[in-house]
């Protein structure tokens, strides 16, 4: 896929056949500088080497986290645009003073989309300039799975989970597994040797996702049925996070 298509990308487009989902420790009181220096310089760039930055977001229970997803065609596609990126001019311009914001960086999960053909929808670039003046809300639920179970729990997802979130109010957004490929840019760690479900809900604000739960409470669906199955399925508790849509991100709730 051309730089071109992956920035001028349709609202029926998706983000991408290879998803990295990124979490950042950052030093105490920096994000909004790394989030400034990122929606200024970090963008277009990117995404003139063939990738797609797909959105950018604050973690409101983690003033210290910065959370993006970004989008590849595939895993050639993939070490040839962070290979671009990297060793470019722009990342060489800016690097000591975003790294100067990390703690760490390699909190990362390399995904697919869970369904032939699925992943995000997306606006167009070319329109985010209003993108600031909408809100939204976008909640992550990662679930850890046994190896190679994933295919079964995204069967399971469809029949029982996404029917009762779309009743409780939900809109998901795209459902994610393990990207199994070895890393193409080691450069970047990931990780590996894990095997994960996630999906991605979408919310007009945060008053309309506190309805969604208290829905999913009164949900005999959820409570007796969904719920208890996913803790029955999963290794560790599975992880929700709310996400904040920065001004220039493209998926929003």
């Amino acid at each position: 896929m051309s730089a071109q298509v992956m920035v001028r990308m349709k609202t029926e487009d998706t983000g991408g056949p290879v998803v990295e989902l990124r979490r950042y420790r950052l030093q105490p009181g920096t994000r909004e500088d790394l989030i400034g220096l990122f929606e200024e310089a970090f963008i277009e760039p990117q995404e003139a080497a063939g990738m797609q930055v797909i959105g950018q977001f604050r973690d409101p229970d983690d003033p210290d986290a910065f959370v993006w997803l970004r989008g590849f065609a595939d895993m050639e596609t993939r070490a040839r645009g962070l290979a671009d990126f990297y060793g470019g001019p722009v990342w060489a311009a800016h690097r000591d003073r975003a790294n100067g914001t990390m703690v760490n960086s390699d909190n990362v999960l390399l995904l697919r989309p869970a369904l032939l053909g699925g992943g995000f929808a997306l606006p167009d670039r070319l329109d985010d300039d209003a993108a600031g003046q909408r809100s939204g809300l976008v909640v992550a639920t990662t679930c850890s799975l046994a190896p190679h179970t994933d295919a079964d729990f995204s069967a399971f997802f469809e029949a029982s989970v996404r029917p009762a979130l779309t009743a409780a109010g939900a809109r998901v957004l795209a459902t994610f597994v393990t990207e199994r490929s070895p890393n193409t840019f080691p450069r970047l760690p990931v990780r590996e040797d894990e095997t994960v479900f996630v999906w991605f809900s979408g919310f007009a604000d945060e008053a309309a996702y506190n309805r969604h739960r208290a829905d999913l409470a009164r949900s005999q669906a959820w409570t007796a049925e969904a719920w208890p199955e996913i803790e029955r399925r999963t290794w560790r508790p599975s992880e929700v996070t709310r996400l904040v849509p920065t001004a220039r991100s493209l998926l929003r709730g």
